[in-house]
């Protein structure tokens, strides 16, 4: 038995999808439910999100529920496409390779229809935003599942939790990006005037850049990533690879699952299903939480994610490293336990009352962004080795419809969790719902794969170290 070399170089460079990715998607979660907020309230009120703020706090909250509904409609979309583009790219054979035509049509239309998202917005148009946000949704989903599959289709699987560190690095860096926008173009100062004419691009830059880097990051990878000729050159390394394996029951082509590699797969993507909920649900609300209910600069919220990112960084860094001498098993453990801890905490925040700025905000609870510290490292050491796991019970002719089950589960979770809660925010009254929520989720997920997920090597490979480790650069 050889030990495997993880080339960085390489791994770095497949990355660029997951930049892309997260790119979009931090400037989609960042600034549409807030749209949506504004825009219902202003069809069942006839007052803007900031004048119905003032007038009446509550009604907010009743706005929350549709919001809910839209996003989860753009989810079960995805819940569908994901599956179907996975399959369809395990199959697809060109001269690019299976999943690179996906990814270059997935990322023209979706960046040619992103900027559309706010000009409807400030037009008052919610059949237009909506079908931007339908049509970049689609044809991300186009993009989204074989740009994850490149990674497993190219990395042996004992070295996919590094990998998958590597690439959630450079996806966090895409998220820093829009992050970084939102702490200079403040959505709050578009949100809280009258005369919004004068402040448009606020809300059109974020769109604009995300999708030219978008562009940017697929040309990347489009250039530097040769799937056809890396697939003949790994071959070996994959083989052995799968004699590796971490799983006690060995993965074929041939005849359906063993009974115990499906109990597992379900397993997990049970447990996955859970936890999204309860990240997602933070993930949806919490512009409208600091905006709403903190009554906080909406900047807060970007300098929050920054720190979250930072802390997320550190987790995908070390949770590869960590999952070699404990196993991934324990180490999605404790990370479910650390962000368990993180809510828990955050129930305790409340709006600190002191008025800062000129909109009468107020200044923003420090002790949130220790929650979001711990937070963002423990759900790191989760997203980091949960995918590995998924993929590690397939051949590699099926990591595309592996990974389509993986984010089915996500988007199911994902689909679910913003109409429930805008009901619980609904019937309870309270933002303080939130943290509660997604604790109880985190608790009941962590019991899931505790308790459920078996069927696991005790011993662990031996992986190449130090400078050997990160193999050759051509």
């Amino acid at each position: 038995m050889r030990a495997l070399k993880l080339n960085y170089k390489r791994t770095f460079l497949i990355g660029f999808a997951f930049f892309g990715i997260l790119l979009l998607w931090q400037v989609y979660d960042s600034w549409c439910p807030t749209f949506l907020t504004d825009i219902f309230a202003n069809r069942m009120y006839g007052l803007t999100s900031a004048e119905l703020k003032l007038s009446d706090p509550s009604k907010i909250l009743n706005v929350q529920w549709l919001v809910g509904i839209i996003m989860a409609c753009d989810n079960l979309a995805a819940l569908i496409l994901l599956p179907v583009f996975g399959r369809l790219s395990d199959k697809t054979k060109t001269p690019i390779g299976k999943r690179m035509p996906f990814i270059l049509i997935g990322t023209v239309i979706s960046a040619i229809a992103f900027p559309f998202i706010p000009l409807f917005f400030h037009n008052n148009s919610i059949g237009g935003m909506v079908a931007m946000m339908a049509i970049v949704l689609i044809f991300m989903m186009m993009y989204r599942n074989p740009a994850v599959a490149l990674m497993p289709d190219i990395t042996p699987k004992p070295l996919r939790a590094k990998a998958n560190g590597v690439i959630n690095i450079m996806g966090y860096l895409g998220g820093a990006f829009a992050t970084v926008l939102g702490i200079f173009l403040k959505l709050s100062d578009y949100i809280n005037v009258t005369d919004r004419a004068q402040k448009m691009w606020i809300i059109e830059i974020p769109f604009i850049v995300a999708s030219v880097l978008m562009i940017i990051s697929a040309l990347v990878l489009f250039l530097t990533i040769k799937e056809n000729k890396l697939a003949a050159e790994l071959k070996e390394d994959m083989e052995e690879g799968e004699r590796q394996a971490a799983i006690e029951n060995p993965v074929t082509d041939e005849g359906p699952m063993s009974a115990a590699n499906k109990r597992m797969l379900l397993s997990i993507l049970g447990a996955e299903f859970l936890w999204f909920m309860a990240d997602n649900a933070i993930g949806t609300y919490i512009g409208n939480y600091v905006i709403y209910y903190l009554n906080s600069v909406s900047s807060a919220t970007m300098i929050l994610t920054i720190i979250g990112g930072v802390a997320s960084v550190i987790g995908f860094a070390t949770a590869g490293i960590v999952a070699d001498k404990i196993g991934r098993k324990w180490t999605i453990s404790i990370g479910l336990m650390a962000t368990f801890v993180a809510l828990f905490i955050m129930i305790f925040v409340h709006p600190t009352g002191v008025v800062t700025g000129v909109n009468g905000e107020f200044s923003f609870p420090m002790f949130l962004y220790i929650v979001w510290v711990i937070k963002g490292f423990g759900m790191a050491w989760v997203h980091n080795c949960s995918f590995p796991m998924v993929v590690e019970l397939c051949s590699s002719n099926k990591i595309g419809k592996f990974t389509g089950y993986y984010y089915a589960a996500s988007m199911a979770a994902q689909t679910v969790t913003p109409v429930l809660l805008g009901f619980v925010f609904m019937r309870s009254g309270i933002w303080g719902a939130l943290p509660i929520y997604s604790m109880i989720l985190i608790g009941l997920s962590c019991i899931v794969f505790v308790f459920l997920v078996k069927n696991i090597k005790a011993k662990k490979v031996q992986n190449a170290k130090g400078l050997e480790a990160f193999g050759d650069d051509d």
